[in-house]
């Protein structure tokens, strides 16, 4: 459609002020076991703020032609169960949006389109990331969401459409396509934490830190989550496309998920980028802890070397040494009847034999290198 506005109008820009008092409130905080919002829309302007399902379905019933925008957190099976009664939800869907832990995926059952997205978020004072699951229901006149985790602020993308009644106009897919584009622009800032964690790994790496082995594990295994959702997400928003001429998709919208197409494809290559890089980093690291093992063991032989040369040459001296001290010792003796004691050449003896077994005992070390 011609007249559609720019993708910019239905995204908010980082210089747009934040929401004032009068906007929609916010989703509520994840600290309570079960939470609602629901909002019934006519012509892209809402109408209504229903605070039970049980108003909501009413109202909808009321005005055929408005559309139900039902948002859930921790939803309860009670909750589930009512909502499937009321829209015909495949009982499968239901099973996994009470389940949660589910891959991202897309399935049609009948008129209803089923969609599970995996969020994320990169939290600063942690360093680490954290994931979210988002599942959706698109149906004729409907929209359901149900989120397990923080992320994504489904309450952004419902005050930018708010602001949009245009585009909220074209209904539930219209909806569906501004949280994909939601989910994916939250994939950014988990990007750029992860480049700046990758950047600061290297430099420890480099420096020999000896606990950046766990942060490089840690990251690893964060980035093969990371991964998981963004590597499906890519065929998810192709079949999308595919079916733009069989369900008749408005064409601002094909444009709009293009768009969104593309970023997640981006983001994709650069997950398996980071993949790369800290399996590269992994093996960098291994080399070096190796090397410096091998540098310490190598110190550690030659200083037992030099050790035992020392020992070698103490040993040596003590045996030359011993020799005239066990015949000096022996003729120390204060006996009368000792052998050679009134023997005119029995000290020049003495001594000649202490010097011939302390020569005889020091070439045969210098032979040995132990001196």
């Amino acid at each position: 459609m011609s007249d559609r506005r720019p993708r910019a109008a239905w995204r908010r820009s980082p210089a747009e002020p934040p929401a004032t008092a009068a906007s929609p409130s916010p989703e509520p905080p994840t600290d309570r076991p079960s939470v609602m919002q629901a909002g019934l829309y006519r012509d892209g302007h809402r109408v209504s703020s229903p605070a039970t399902l049980a108003e909501t379905f009413r109202q909808l019933r009321e005005h055929p032609d408005g559309m139900a925008w039902i948002g859930l957190q921790r939803p309860t099976e009670q909750e589930l169960h009512s909502l499937a009664a009321e829209f015909d939800l495949h009982e499968l869907a239901v099973e996994d949006a009470m389940e949660a832990h589910q891959r991202p995926k897309l399935e049609r059952y009948g008129s209803t389109l089923f969609v599970v997205l995996r969020a994320a978020r990169y939290l600063d004072a942690q360093e680490e990331v954290e994931f979210g699951e988002l599942h959706v229901f698109v149906g004729p006149d409907f929209l359901i969401t149900v989120r397990h985790g923080a992320a994504p602020d489904l309450s952004t993308v419902r005050r930018r459409m708010e602001k949009d009644p245009e585009l909220l106009a074209l209904g539930p897919e219209a909806v569906l396509y501004a949280i994909l584009d939601a989910v994916v622009d939250g994939y950014a800032p988990v990007v750029a934490g992860v480049q700046n964690d990758i950047d600061e790994i290297e430099t420890e790496v480099f420096g020999g830190d000896p606990a950046v082995s766990r942060r490089i594990y840690e990251l690893s295994r964060e980035m093969v989550e990371f991964q998981r959702a963004t590597r499906p997400l890519v065929g998810m928003l192709h079949a999308l496309m595919a079916g733009f001429a069989k369900y008749g998709t408005d064409e601002e919208l094909q444009r709009y998920l293009r768009d969104v197409a593309d970023h997640v494809t981006h983001t994709s290559e650069r997950v398996d980028g980071f993949r790369q890089a800290l399996t590269d980093i992994l093996t960098v690291n291994a080399t070096l802890v190796t090397q410096q093992q091998n540098a310490e063991m190598r110190a550690l032989a030659e200083a037992g070397f030099e050790q035992n040369e020392e020992i070698k040459k103490i040993s040596s001296w003590a045996a030359i040494l011993f020799a005239p001290t066990l015949v000096g010792t022996i003729y120390g003796m204060n006996f009368d009847a000792m052998p050679e004691l009134d023997w005119a050449f029995g000290y020049p003896f003495a001594i000649l034999l202490m010097a011939v077994v302390c020569t005889s005992l020091y070439v045969v070390f210098k032979r040995r290198d132990w001196l």
